[in-house]
C-alpha cells in the first residue's frame, strides 16, 4: 500500500500550518465541497461497516484487484483513503488483505496508520484508512540532497517508536522502506502496508526470505535465512536512516539478489567494518553527531548484534530531544510535547517556488 495512502501534497493547503495551528474549515481535514454540506455534515446516524457512509472523491492508484480512493467519511465529515478490494476472482479475499486487516485491528498506535472501518459486499471488501498528505519517499524527492538532520532525527524517532511497539507485540513488519512510512501535513510518520507483517512469538520461528523489498532487505536475509526476527526491520529502519540523512538510497538501483548482497560486500569491505564502509558512502553521518554510531548498530552483518528498535530510541542520536518524549502514551502525538517541530529544509523546493512568499523557519513542513 505504502504510497497510495496518501495523496498528492503539492496542491495541499495546509502544508504550511503548525501543528499546534487549527486547520481551517476549507482545509484537507474538513473538507466541505459546494452542495455537499448537507451530505458531510457529520451524522453520527451514519452506520460503520456501510458504503453509502463514505463518498469517493478521485482515485489515487489502480491495481490488477484493488483500487485505492481518495474519500471522505460522511460520519465525520475527514478525509479517508478506501481501498477497494475485488472479490470477483476466484482466490477470493487476498491472504495480504486479511493479514493485514487482522493485524491493524490490534495495533493502535500514534505511528501506525489507523484502519478506520471495514466494509464487505458481495463483490468487494473495502478497507478505510486515515488519509495521509504524502510518504517519506515523495518528500525525500521534493527535497533532494538529504533531508535537516533535525527533521531526520524527528522522523526516525517516530519510525523507531512504531516499531518498537509493534516489536513489543510480537510483530514484525517486514517490508520496511520510504514507500511504506506516510507522513501528514503535522510531521507526524506511521508505518502502513501490513500485508506481508506476521505475528509470531519472539525468537522466531521459520519465516520466508522472499520479504523486504531488495534494497532493504538484510544480508542473512539475502543468503536464505528463515530465522530471523526483529532484527529484519532494524536492517530496512538503518537503511531509510542513512538514506534520509545522504539523500538518496543506500543500495541503489538493486536488479537481484547477488547485486544487493555484492552491493553490501562493496560497502562493508570485509564483516564487521560498517562504520569506515558508511563513511565512504555518506560523509553527512560524521557531521551529525551520533548519527554514525545509531546507523552502524542499526546496520550489523550479524543479525543478533543489531540493536533493538526500543534500545535505539534511547541513543545519544536523540539526545537534543526533550525527555518527555519517553512518557509518550501510545496514542500521543511527539509533537503534542512543546517545542517539538520541524524545521524547514534546506534544499525546500517547494517555499522556492513560491515567489515572494514570507516564510517562518520554524513553522513550515514541506
Amino acid at each position: 500500500m505504502g504510497g497510495i495512502l496518501c495523496g498528492n501534497f503539492s496542491s495541499s493547503r495546509c502544508l504550511c500550518r503548525r501543528y499546534e495551528e487549527k486547520e481551517d474549515s476549507s482545509q484537507q481535514n474538513n473538507i466541505q465541497p459546494k452542495g455537499e454540506d448537507c451530505i458531510l455534515k457529520p451524522r453520527k446516524s451514519l452506520p460503520f461497516g456501510n458504503v453509502s457512509s463514505y463518498l469517493h472523491l478521485e482515485t489515487l492508484s489502480e491495481g490488477p484487484h484493488s483500487v485505492v480512493c481518495k474519500g471522505i467519511s460522511r460520519i465525520y465529515s475527514q478525509l479517508v483513503v478506501l481501498k477497494v478490494i475485488s472479490l470477483k476472482t476466484e482466490e477470493g479475499i487476498p491472504f495480504t488483505a486479511i493479514r493485514e486487516v487482522s493485524l491493524l485491528k490490534s495495533l493502535k498506535h500514534a505511528n501506525i496508520v489507523l484502519l478506520h472501518d471495514i466494509i464487505q459486499t458481495k463483490e468487494s471488501l473495502t478497507l478505510v484508512f486515515e488519509y495521509m498528505h504524502t510518504d517519506l519517499s515523495q518528500y525525500m524527492s521534493q527535497h533532494p540532497g538529504g533531508l535537516h538532520p533535525h527533521n531526520v532525527m524527528l522522523f526516525m524517532f517516530q519510525l523507531l517508536r512504531g516499531l518498537a511497539h509493534i516489536h513489543k507485540c510480537h510483530i514484525l513488519h517486514r517490508d520496511l522502506k520510504p514507500q511504506n512510512l506516510l507522513l501528514n501535513c503535522y510531521g507526524e510518520l506511521k508505518l502502513a502496508d501490513f500485508g506481508l507483517a506476521r505475528a509470531k512469538s519472539l525468537p522466531n520461528q521459520t519465516c520466508s526470505a522472499e520479504v523486504v523489498a531488495l534494497g532493504y532487505r538484510p544480508p542473512d536475509v539475502l543468503l536464505g535465512a528463515t530465522a530471523y526476527s526483529s532484527d529484519v526491520d532494524i536492517w530496512s529502519a538503518g537503511c531509510i536512516f542513512v538514506e534520509m540523512l545522504h539523500g538518496q538510497p543506500l543500495f541503489p538501483d538493486v536488479c537481484s539478489i547477488f547485486d544487493q548482497l555484492e552491493n553490501i560486500w562493496v560497502v562493508n569491505r570485509f564483516l564487521g567494518s560498517w562504520p569506515r564502509g558508511l563513511q565512504m558512502i555518506c560523509d553527512r553521518l560524521t557531521k551529525v553527531p551520533e548519527a554514525e554510531d545509531l546507523a552502524a548498530r542499526m546496520l550489523k552483518v550479524c543479525p543478533q548484534n543489531r540493536i533493538s528498535a526500543q534500545e535505539a530510541l534511547c541513543h545519544h542520536f536523540f539526545s537534543p530531544l526533550p525527555s518527555q518524549l519517553g512518557q509518550l502514551s501510545n496514542a500521543q502525538s511527539i509533537f503534542t510535547v512543546p517545542g517539538v517541530t520541524l524545521r524547514q529544509e534546506m534544499c525546500d523546493l517547494f517555499f522556492s517556488s513560491q515567489k515572494g512568499h514570507q516564510e517562518n523557519s520554524s513553522s513550515k513542513f514541506w
